[in-house]
């Protein structure tokens, strides 16, 4: 199983907006591409970010998701609606191999 993990940070008085943001698109997403994903706060260190989890079988599944997902204007409209709540060049993405 591998487990994909996106983590965004917040700019100073966002949170609010970056929050309903992160429903939104995971809702979109469910929606339209099935995909079951969960938004993440940290309990510790820096309490300004969010993240998306969700899992795939394989590499090869992660693969195909996101393809369809770039492949999605309306996806990139959602995501360009949000990017004035997150600080530029903070995003940072993690693919783990459950044991």
């Amino acid at each position: 199983m591998i487990a994909f993990l996106r983590v965004a940070s917040i700019k100073p008085g966002k949170t609010g907006a970056a929050m309903m943001f992160a429903k939104e698109i995971t809702t979109f997403i469910k929606a339209g591409h099935g995909l079951e994903l969960e938004v993440l706060t940290p309990i510790g260190g820096n309490p300004q970010r969010v993240a998306w989890s969700t899992r795939y079988t394989d590499l090869a599944a992660l693969e195909t998701a996101m393809k369809k997902l770039t492949a999605d204007a309306k996806y990139w409209e959602l995501v360009n609606s949000g990017a004035d709540c997150f600080i530029a060049g903070s995003m940072r993405d993690e693919i783990w191999q459950t044991l």
